[in-house]
C-alpha cells in the first residue's frame, strides 16, 4: 500500500489571517454583497463597478479584482475524483501532488449503473474541492469542477472512451444528473461546487479533433448527442459547460449558435461556457475560421464564451478597442459567469454561504481523503463496477479453502495505473496486493509475463491462475504516442480493438486450463478467443485506489458481481463503421446495430440467478401528456445474495419516422437475498418518447403502440407489454 499523508496540526496558525481577510471582504459593504438584493441587482452592481480591463480579467481562471476584494474560483479536473496531482500534474507547480480520493475511471463508474452511488461520489468530490480551495494551508484548486464528461462513446476506438459513462444517452444522462446533484449539494441557493460538463458537443474522435467536423442532422443532435447535457442542465442543475474543440456541421463548437440559442435560452445554462485548452488559438491555426485571435476572441464572446483556457487578453482588448466586440457584449457574457460564482457564495458576506467552513473549521478532523468512509465508498464503487463476462462451470468465485497455490500473471499487476485526468490517491492497493491480502493462507506466485517461459512455469505450479491484461491508460509514452495499436488516450484514437496481450493469455491457458482472465481496460476489446476458450473472464477499469481489494472481493466471492457493460463490445474491427461517420443510424450502438456483438449493451453476469416474473402497466393506454407506471417483479432464484440491474427498454411499433430498434428508458440496481423478490417500478412518460420535428422545431409525440420490455441486459428481455399512446401532441423545447 502506497500512502501520502499530511500533518493536520498546522492549520490554526493561519486561520486568524484567513478569517480577518474574509471579514475585511464582508466589511467592504458593496451592494453586490447584499444577499437581500436580487441576483440580477447584485450582478448589475458589480458589473457597474468594474473597469473594462477588469472585465477582460474576469474571463481568466481564478480572476481577482483586489480593489473590490473580489476573488473568483479557478477550475479543477474531477472525472473520477478531484485531480490535484496525477500524471497530468494538476497539482501546485513544483510542489508535492495533493492527495484526493480516486475512484475507478468514469467508464467504470458508468458500469455500476448506480445513480445513488454517483450522487455520493459527487458529494465527496465537492467536499474535497471546497476543502482544498478554502483551507488556508493549501488554497489550491477550485470549486468549479470539470466533470462529469457527458460525451457518448459511440465508437470503441475513441481514445477518450475511458472518460465516458457509455453509449446510451439515458444512462449517461441519469448518471450525470446524480453526480451533479451530489457535487453541487442540496442547498437551494448555494452550490458546494459547480459541475462543468464537457465536452459540448460530439467530441468523440481524437485524431484531428482540433479541426474535424462531427456531422449529423438536428434530430440526432436533439435525440442522441445532446441528451445527457440537456438532462444535466434541466434535471441536474448544472450551470457550466465546456465547448468542444471540434465543429458540428462545419461550425466550430466554441462559436456555434447553439451555445446561446439552445444551451442558454432553452436549457437554462445561465452560468459558465468555457473553451477547451488552447481552443482560441486552434480556431485560427486549425479550423482557419478567422485571420487572427483578435477576431476569434470577439466571435467567442458574442457566442456566449465567458471563460478562456488559453491566452486571450491582448487579443480581446484589441478587439474591444477596434470595435469587433462591445462592452455590452462583454457584460452579457459576464452576467452569466458572475451568476454562477454568486451561487458558489463568492459574492456573499461572511456567514451567508453554508459551505464556507469546509476546510477552514477542521477542528482536528481527518481530511476527507483520509477518512475510512471515503475508502469504503471507493471500495463499493470498485466492487459495483466489475463486470463478470464469463463464468463457465462456476469457476468463480475461488474457494480459498481449496487453494494451495495461485499464480498472478500480467504487466503492472503490482501497480494501480492512473490516467491523464486522475489525481494522486492517498494510497493505492494493487491487484497483486489485494489478492495476497485476501488469500493469506494461499501461496501467491507472480510474474509480469514479460518472460513467457517463466510465466508458463509458474502457471503449471498453481491450482488457479489469474492473468491480468489490458491497456496502459497513458500508453506509457509521450503525449500523442501510443505504440500499441489497440491502445488510445486523449489525442490518440485506437487503431484496432483486438487485444495484443491475448497471446499471453493463450500461453498461460495452454500451461494451466484453470486460467481466469482479468481484463483491466479503459475500452471494449474484441477478446473472441478468450470468450471461446477460457472458463472465466472479468472486466474492470483502471485508477481506483481500492483496485486490488475490489477485484479480490469478486474473485473470492466476498462480493457477487453485478456490473453491466455500458457500451456494445464488437467481435472485431470488421463490425466498426468509419470513425468519422457520426450518423449512428448507419449501424452504431445497440440502438441501431444489426450485427451480433461479442457482448451486448447492458450485459453482465452474477454468482446467482434472477427471474423476471411479469411486466404490468398501471394502464393499457395514456394520453401524450400523461404517464404510466411499469412494474416488473424480479426474484433471486440462486443461492447467493447479490445486486441485479433491472433494465427497461421500449420499441416503437407504429412510428412514421426512423426510430432506434431498442431504447433504454429506465434502470434500477437492487439487492436481493436468495429467494427474495422485489417489484421494481419505473415511470414512463410519452413526452420522453417524442422525436424532434425539425420543421416545426418542436418535440412530437405520436399516436402509436409502444412495446415495453424488461430484463437484465439489452439482449435478455424476457417480459413485455404493449402501451397505447392515445393522441399526438407537440411540445416546445
Amino acid at each position: 500500500m502506497r500512502h501520502i499523508g499530511f500533518t493536520r496540526g498546522t492549520i490554526a496558525f493561519v486561520l486568524f489571517f484567513l478569517i480577518s481577510e474574509v471579514t475585511a471582504v464582508g466589511q467592504a459593504d458593496y451592494p453586490f454583497r447584499n444577499t437581500q438584493l436580487s441576483d440580477d441587482a447584485r450582478i448589475a452592481d458589480l458589473l457597474g463597478r468594474l473597469t473594462l480591463d477588469e472585465k477582460v480579467e474576469l474571463m481568466d481562471g481564478h480572476p481577482k479584482v483586489p480593489r473590490l476584494h473580489l476573488v473568483l474560483s479557478d477550475e479543477a479536473e474531477g472525472l473520477h475524483g478531484l485531480a490535484l496531482g496525477g500524471p497530468g500534474q494538476w497539482g501546485p507547480r513544483g510542489l508535492q501532488p495533493l492527495p484526493t480520493t480516486i475512484f475507478p475511471q468514469e467508464k467504470g463508474l458508468g458500469e455500476t449503473w448506480d445513480a445513488s452511488l454517483m450522487e455520493k461520489i459527487g458529494a465527496l468530490e465537492g467536499e474535497e474541492a471546497r476543502y482544498y480551495y478554502q483551507n488556508p494551508i493549501f488554497d489550491f484548486g477550485g470549486i468549479v469542477v470539470r466533470a462529469p464528461n457527458t460525451d457518448l462513446s459511440r465508437d470503441p476506438r475513441w481514445g477518450r472512451t475511458e472518460e465516458s459513462m457509455g453509449e446510451d444517452p439515458y444512462l449517461v444522462g441519469t448518471m450525470s444528473v446524480a453526480f451533479i446533484q451530489g457535487l453541487q449539494g442540496p442547498d437551494p441557493r448555494h452550490m458546494k461546487a459547480a459541475a462543468l460538463m464537457k465536452h459540448f458537443l460530439a467530441n468523440e474522435n481524437e485524431n484531428g479533433r482540433s479541426y474535424t467536423s462531427s456531422d449529423f442532422d438536428e434530430r440526432l443532435f436533439r435525440e442522441y448527442y445532446s441528451v445527457p447535457f440537456r438532462m444535466g442542465f434541466e434535471q441536474g442543475g448544472s450551470r457550466a459547460a465546456m465547448a468542444a474543440y471540434n465543429s458540428w456541421n462545419g461550425t466550430p463548437m466554441m462559436i456555434h449558435p447553439v451555445l446561446k440559442d439552445v444551451m442558454v435560452k432553452q436549457w437554462g445554462n445561465d452560468g459558465i461556457i468555457c473553451t477547451d485548452g488552447g481552443a482560441l488559438g486552434l480556431l485560427i491555426t486549425d479550423h482557419k475560421t478567422f485571420p487572427d485571435k483578435e477576431h476569434g476572441a470577439a466571435a467567442a464572446v458574442k457566442a456566449g464564451i465567458n471563460r478562456f483556457l488559453d491566452e486571450y487578453k491582448p487579443d480581446l482588448k484589441k478587439a474591444l478597442k477596434d470595435g469587433l466586440v462591445s462592452e455590452a457584449d462583454m457584460d452579457a457574457s459576464l452576467r452569466n459567469l458572475l451568476r454562477l460564482h454568486l451561487h458558489l457564495g463568492e459574492l456573499d458576506p461572511p456567514g451567508a454561504d453554508p459551505y464556507e467552513k469546509i476546510g477552514r473549521d477542521t477542528q482536528g478532523d481527518l481530511p476527507p481523503w483520509d477518512r475510512a468512509s471515503s475508502s469504503e465508498l471507493v471500495r463499493q464503487a470498485t466492487d459495483e463496477s466489475i463486470v463478470l463476462l464469463k463464468n463457465e462451470g462456476n469457476t468463480l468465485p475461488l474457494d480459498r479453502k481449496k487453494l494451495r497455490t495461485i499464480a498472478v500473471i500480467g504487466p503492472w499487476i503490482n501497480e494501480v495505473l492512473l490516467d491523464w485526468y486522475s489525481g494522486t490517491p492517498p494510497y493505492s492497493v494493487s491487484i497483486l496486493q489485494g489478492i495476497q491480502e485476501a488469500a493469506k493462507d494461499v501461496k501467491v506466485l507472480y510474474s509480469d509475463g514479460s518472460n513467457v517461459a517463466e510465466a508458463r512455469a509458474l502457471a503449471r505450479k498453481a491450482d488457479a491462475v489469474v492473468v491480468v491484461v489490458g491497456n496502459h491508460p497513458t500508453c506509457n509514452g509521450g503525449w500523442d504516442q501510443c505504440p500499441v495499436p489497440s491502445n488510445g488516450k486523449e489525442d490518440v484514437d485506437r487503431k484496432a480493438i483486438v487485444l495484443e496481450q491475448e497471446e499471453l493469455v493463450k500461453q498461460i491457458f495452454a500451461a494451466n486450463p484453470r486460467t481466469i482472465e482479468v481484463l483491466r481496460s479503459s475500452f471494449p476489446y474484441a477478446i473472441v478467443w478468450s470468450q471461446e476458450h477460457l472458463p472465466a473472464i472479468v472486466h474492470m477499469t483502471h485508477g481506483s485506489e481500492e483496485e486490488g481489494h475490489g477485484l479480490a472481493d469478486v474473485l473470492f466471492g466476498d462480493y457477487s458481481p453485478a456490473g453491466r457493460l455500458n457500451q456494445t463490445w464488437p467481435t472485431g474491427d470488421a463490425q466498426l463503421l468509419p470513425m468519422m461517420d457520426y450518423n449512428i443510424r448507419h449501424g452504431r450502438t445497440y440502438m441501431y446495430s444489426k450485427v451480433k456483438p461479442l457482448y451486448a449493451f447492458g450485459y453482465g453476469l452474477s454468482y446467482t440467478s434472477f427471474a423476471y416474473e411479469g411486466l404490468s402497466l398501471s394502464a393499457p393506454s395514456t394520453i401524450a401528456d400523461g404517464e404510466v407506471k411499469v412494474s416488473v417483479k424480479v426474484k433471486n432464484t440462486g443461492s447467493r445474495a447479490s445486486d441485479e440491474v433491472a433494465q427497461m427498454y421500449i420499441q416503437h411499433l407504429g412510428s412514421a419516422v426512423d426510430r432506434p430498434q431498442l431504447e433504454l428508458k429506465g434502470f434500477a440496481r437492487i439487492h436481493l437475498t436468495p429467494g427474495a423478490e422485489k417489484v421494481v417500478v419505473f415511470t414512463l412518460k410519452p413526452r420522453d418518447l417524442a422525436y424532434w420535428d425539425a420543421v416545426s422545431q418542436t418535440w412530437r409525440v405520436e399516436k402509436e403502440q409502444i412495446r415495453v420490455l424488461a430484463g437484465g441486459s439489452s439482449d435478455s428481455l424476457p417480459v413485455q407489454a404493449v402501451l397505447l399512446i392515445e393522441n399526438t401532441a407537440q411540445f416546445q423545447p
